[in-house]
C-alpha cells in the first residue's frame, strides 16, 4: 500500500482512537495497564432507597457492556495503529493477503482481508 493511502488510515484510526478515549473516559478509568473498569457513582448507590439502589446496579451494568464494546474496539484501533508503525498495516493477519481498500475504509482496523472475514 502506499505511503499516503497508509497516513491516510492512520489519521482516521488516530481521529477514532481520541473518540474511543472520550467515549471510554465517561464511563470508565483506565488503570496503570491499560485496562479499563467501569466507574459506579457509589453515591447513588450507598444514598437511595431500594428502587435507587437497583437503578444503579442496573446503570452500572449497562456501563460494563457498553464498556466491553468500547474497549474492543479500542484495542483493535491501538493494534492498527502499531501495525503501521511496523509496516505490517493493511497485511491479512490470518492469510497474509492484502487487505482490500474499501475493507479498511469501511473498517480501518480490520485485521483480515474479506476471504477470511468468517472463518
Amino acid at each position: 500500500m502506499k505511503k499516503d493511502r497508509i497516513n491516510y488510515f492512520k489519521e482516521k484510526l488516530l481521529a477514532e482512537k481520541a473518540l474511543l478515549e472520550t467515549e471510554l473516559k465517561s464511563i470508565a478509568q483506565q488503570d496503570g495497564n491499560g485496562d479499563w473498569a467501569a466507574t459506579p457513582d457509589v453515591h447513588d448507590a450507598v444514598d437511595g432507597d431500594e428502587a435507587d439502589q437497583a437503578g444503579f446496579f442496573e446503570e452500572f451494568d449497562s456501563k460494563n457492556a457498553r464498556l466491553g464494546s468500547l474497549e474492543t474496539k479500542y484495542n483493535q484501533v491501538v493494534a492498527a495503529l502499531d501495525r503501521i508503525e511496523k509496516g505490517t498495516y493493511g497485511i491479512c493477519l490470518k492469510s497474509g493477503s492484502l487487505i482490500e481498500e474499501d475493507r479498511l475504509e469501511a473498517n480501518p482496523a480490520a485485521e483480515t482481508c474479506k476471504a477470511m472475514m468468517n472463518s
